[in-house]
């Protein structure tokens, strides 16, 4: 049985991050910063109240009348003992037999065009271990993208507002940066065993390690960016969070308008309308913070049953990434532009070349995943590198301006007096004589 270490890093990352972000609002309050107090006990205890509604919900507690477990999440315990329970799990599996175990069927990864299907014998304990694994991954990405991304965002404004970095902002910023990143590393395993859930997948270390490349980069441009361009200009800045928020907000609920199709009811059987739509809003309210900071490995398709797009769309990758690109060389020259006293002693030029080459490098990162390190690259209809290339041979195609051709006179398409007949009449003697090129090629096929 896997050791649960998932389990136990977003509970260390969760107690470090929410223990350190009520120190430092303390310390603000010693301060009299009451708006950075504020703010930083917004983003800290948001994020804590979502995480609990999620374990209480994958785990339906609430249907299997556990009081004592819903007070402990009430008193924001909930992960602490739902990692008590793993490692209880954990260590007491197998010292006795159990009654009833399931069987499951995955494929294996084929080899030379074959794949075999490999059954396995799954007790309860190792399904109650998947299930606690499961929501722990949920719970982290909800950490990560409604907590920590915002959080280390403010930290690094205020950061660059008061032109200091403080011990504990410093600690508080570096768990911050690690739980997004870890976040949307469970993000892209997530959306590896969600597409792939019938093969036997195993994810290497260097799988890991792009991964963790390719989002350290990304993120932490992404967030120094946000913060040089707010540090400058504070009137844009929410116009620009606000179109980006809401754009992937109704993106995934336009396509399903679109659609046409019938309102998902399969989600939970508990529910009625009103709660599936909160559930829903709530489910596209994430996508849009992931989506915020990075790109987001899960694509959201609300009229399918597992409300997860399953197909592997190179193009619109190839889209988010040329646009994200774009809005921060943007965002870059607006601040460059516009640079107030506070970036004397900052060598603007280098400044802008250094992000811009770590989103180069974020991206280089991803590609190396994909092409190289994805553990079910075998089954892609086509690598990244030619849906790319077609990507970008599309739109160079489009952008490409049409050719104006000359007009012609009808008068030119006419033959002169006799020459026509004559020439029509010389063609089909050769066709009469040589056979008919096009129905010999017609014959032949």
């Amino acid at each position: 049985m896997k050791f649960p270490g998932s389990v136990l890093v977003s509970l260390l990352l969760f107690v470090a991050e929410t223990g350190t972000a009520l120190y430092l609002s303390s310390t603000y309050r010693s301060a009299g910063d009451r708006i950075w107090q504020a703010l930083t006990l917004l983003f800290a205890l948001l994020p804590c109240v979502l995480v609990q509604f999620n374990l209480v919900f994958i785990h339906r507690d609430v249907s299997r009348d556990r009081p004592l477990v819903l007070l402990l999440h009430i008193l924001q315990l909930g992960p602490v003992v739902r990692c008590v329970e793993v490692f209880y799990i954990y260590f007491h599996a197998g010292r006795f037999e159990e009654p009833y175990v399931s069987i499951t069927k995955k494929r294996q990864m084929p080899k030379d065009g074959h794949s075999e299907e490999v059954e396995k014998e799954v007790g309860q304990a190792e399904g109650k271990l998947f299930t606690h694994r499961s929501a722990f991954s949920r719970a982290s990405v909800i950490q990560a993208f409604l907590g920590s991304a915002p959080q280390l965002t403010l930290q690094l404004y205020i950061c660059v507002l008061q032109q200091e970095i403080t011990a504990a902002r410093g600690i508080f910023m570096v768990l911050s940066l690690l739980s997004i990143v870890y976040g949307a590393l469970r993000c892209n395993i997530l959306a590896i065993k969600i597409k792939y859930d019938d093969y036997d997948v195993s994810v290497k270390a260097a799988a890991y390690l792009c991964i963790f490349l390719w989002r350290s980069f990304e993120i932490a441009t992404r967030v120094v960016v946000l913060v040089l361009f707010s540090s400058v200009l504070q009137i844009w800045v929410l116009p620009v969070v606000l179109l980006n928020f809401f754009g992937f907000f109704f993106y995934p609920w336009i396509l399903f308008w679109q659609s046409k199709s019938p309102f998902p009811e399969n989600i939970e059987k508990a529910l009625t309308r009103v709660g599936t739509t909160i559930v829903l809003c709530l489910l596209t309210f994430l996508y849009a913070g992931i989506n915020m900071f990075c790109w987001s490995a899960v694509q959201l398709k609300l009229n399918d049953p597992d409300l997860i797009n399953k197909s592997q769309n190179w193009y619109q990758l190839a889209v988010y990434y040329m646009l994200r690109f774009i809005e921060n060389a943007f965002l870059l020259l607006l601040w460059y532009v516009y640079k107030t006293d506070v970036y004397l002693y900052v060598c603007a030029p280098l400044l802008v070349l250094q992000l811009l080459i770590g989103y180069c490098m974020a991206i280089l990162f991803m590609l190396v995943f994909y092409q190289f390190c994805h553990p079910c690259k075998k089954l892609f209809s086509s690598s990244i590198s030619e849906g790319l290339l077609s990507c970008f041979k599309y739109l160079c195609f489009a952008c490409k301006p049409p050719q104006a051709t000359a007009p012609v006179d009808k008068a030119d398409l006419k033959s002169p007096d006799g020459f026509g007949d004559d020439a029509q009449a010389s063609y089909k003697t050769d066709e009469s004589q040589n056979g008919n090129p096009h129905q010999s090629v017609s014959s032949n096929a």
